[in-house]
């Protein structure tokens, strides 16, 4: 059987054809998880759809109203303890230690995107890597099947798991508390 040289010349180019599309496949991928999806900046000009992004990054307005409220009224502090407003985000190790971010009853996403609501920009971050949110007043951790793991006081999250107060949870080379 004797294939024509214009076949073989067709089937080589078509071959490679797909050998680059399945490269720039690849490359597409990484990119996308190493940096997240591109976001379009928004003009000054429009001013009904500049809300949409900032909403995200509101809590962190509140933080210096909200955390001198507790030690300026010491005796209800206690009262105040079940309030799902008085828990916060201490982030304890990691570029952002110190930071301290009021809960509200929204979720928080944490991860190197920047549609998250915590970013964290890490190598052992992934783009979407975990979930705080409210269940039952209490505070439940998801890992959003991230490739380095969430790990609460040690152990690595493989379903959704209450937060005890005080107790560590660590994301790539960051570590934080919730903390009354």
């Amino acid at each position: 059987m004797n294939v024509s040289e214009l076949t073989l010349l067709v089937l080589r180019i078509g071959f490679l054809l797909l050998l680059w599309m399945f490269i720039f496949g690849i490359v597409y991928a990484l990119r996308s998880d190493l940096f997240g999806q591109r976001v379009r900046k928004l003009t000054t000009d429009a001013a009904a759809p500049v809300p949409a992004f900032p909403v995200a990054a509101a809590p962190a307005a509140p933080v210096p109203r909200a955390t001198p409220a507790a030690p300026d009224v010491p005796g209800a502090a206690s009262g105040l303890a079940t309030s799902q407003n008085t828990t916060r985000l201490v982030i304890t190790s990691g570029p952002k230690a110190g930071t301290e971010f009021p809960l509200g009853a929204d979720p928080i996403t944490i991860g190197r995107s920047a549609d998250s609501s915590l970013v964290i920009r890490d190598d052992y971050t992934s783009t979407h890597h975990a979930r705080l949110m409210l269940w039952n007043d209490e505070w439940m951790l998801q890992d959003l099947d991230s490739t380095n793991g969430t790990f609460l006081a040690g152990a690595r999250v493989t379903v959704p798991t209450k937060i005890p107060l005080n107790a560590t949870v660590k994301i790539g080379a960051t570590s934080f508390e919730l903390r009354r």
